[in-house]
């Protein structure tokens, strides 16, 4: 099963979704704005990935931070901030199977998914 997570209005996930549609690619949509992302899932991902990689340091929300909250980004705060604010989580998160992969590039996912397939 795959399963994306993002939220919808985002131009990554647009380009992300509308790679898998094309490629006739079925997926499970999960919108992480709307129903967040509990703790144990956020711990999952970050034994596969750092925090640092799941954490959106381009978006608005992190933008709209105040300086001395990023100075002081750690783990624990970051973890924090991501289940308390789920959109600033970086987009999207794609789980196959045990592999976790974070953004979208046209080349990684056509690897993933050549991967795969063999």
């Amino acid at each position: 099963m795959i399963r994306l997570y993002g939220i919808p209005n985002c131009d990554t996930m647009k380009k992300a979704r509308h790679w898998l549609t094309t490629r006739g690619i079925e997926y499970e949509f999960i919108d992480y704005r709307k129903s967040g992302v509990d703790e144990q899932r956020l711990r999952q991902w970050m034994k596969k990935v750092s925090w640092e990689s799941l954490l959106n340091r381009r978006g608005t929300t992190w933008r709209k931070l105040d300086g001395t909250i990023k100075q002081q980004m750690d783990e624990a705060r970051a973890v924090r901030l991501m289940l308390e604010t789920p959109s600033i989580i970086k987009r999207p998160v794609l789980e196959q199977g045990s592999a976790l992969y974070v953004g979208f590039k046209e080349e990684s996912y056509a690897e993933i998914f050549t991967t795969a397939n063999r």
